[in-house]
């Protein structure tokens, strides 16, 4: 099975409708999202509808934020999702509303298809716990990680694609020319971020999965339109537009 597996779009329709567009030209079969739909960005509902229609979505902290009380966030983090949480809950059609929040509501912390997991931060935490690249400097975390996975997980939340291994090495997709063949027992794969990249690429990033290989895909879409529609709403800090262009 071909799967695309999205993370981190945060409410980034330009970013999103580009790399659907790219999806639908790769012969895939499904889409996969792990989390945070919504969040920093100024198109949450157009967003969430979209990914409504996917095969699988995990919640990711932003989202949960979003029908709780967000925890742990910034202070601009913290003004964006509640700003996000008024857009959810206003519509022209209150049904529409309604199933938006209960999408949110019912998403689940882990998905697992046979051995593979699916989950937003990690397999640990799902909602909550980064998984950064200098962590493989931190034996034990990576330890405790790899313990508790069978053989890959999937994951998001730090906008940094690449591929932790067993030997605790982290390989970004330019080191392996963005394809990869899974040789070993277990991975942990971060498949980047469509609607905010922070590793000084500001085009989007998702994975292709077609055991046993990977394509890290990189997406050019319209930077300049979603940052306006950021710089124009009061609630969203200007750095949150600006931090696009620079992919960081």
């Amino acid at each position: 099975m071909r799967t695309a597996i999205i993370s981190d779009i945060h409410g980034n329709l330009e970013a999103l409708e580009a790399v659907l567009k790219d999806i639908e030209a790769q012969n895939v079969q499904r889409i996969f999202c792990l989390g945070d739909v919504i969040g920093y960005g100024p198109n949450p509902r157009e967003c969430l509808d979209l990914v409504m229609k996917m095969d699988v979505c995990v919640i990711g902290n932003h989202d949960y934020g979003a029908v709780n009380d967000p925890e742990g966030f910034s202070a601009s983090a913290e003004r964006a999702i509640f700003w996000t949480r008024q857009q959810v809950e206003k519509s022209d059609n209150p049904e529409d509303a309604r199933r938006r929040i209960l999408y949110l509501m019912k998403l689940p912390r882990i998905h697992r298809e046979n051995e593979v997991l699916y989950v937003h931060g990690s397999i640990r935490q799902p909602i909550n716990e980064y998984v950064f690249p200098d962590d493989i400097y931190n034996r034990r975390k990576m330890e405790k990680l790899f313990n508790m996975i069978e053989t890959y997980c999937f994951q998001g939340h730090t906008h940094t694609p690449g591929i932790f291994t067993p030997d605790y090495t982290f390989l970004t997709p330019d080191s392996f020319s963005y394809k990869y063949k899974l040789i070993e027992p277990k991975a942990m794969i971060n498949v980047g971020s469509v609607g905010q990249p922070r590793d000084e690429d500001w085009r989007s990033c998702y994975v292709i999965f077609e055991p046993p290989y990977l394509e890290f895909r990189r997406i050019e879409y319209d930077v300049n339109t979603t940052a306006n529609k950021i710089f124009a709403i009061p609630e969203l800090d200007n750095f949150l537009g600006e931090r696009l262009f620079r992919g960081n």
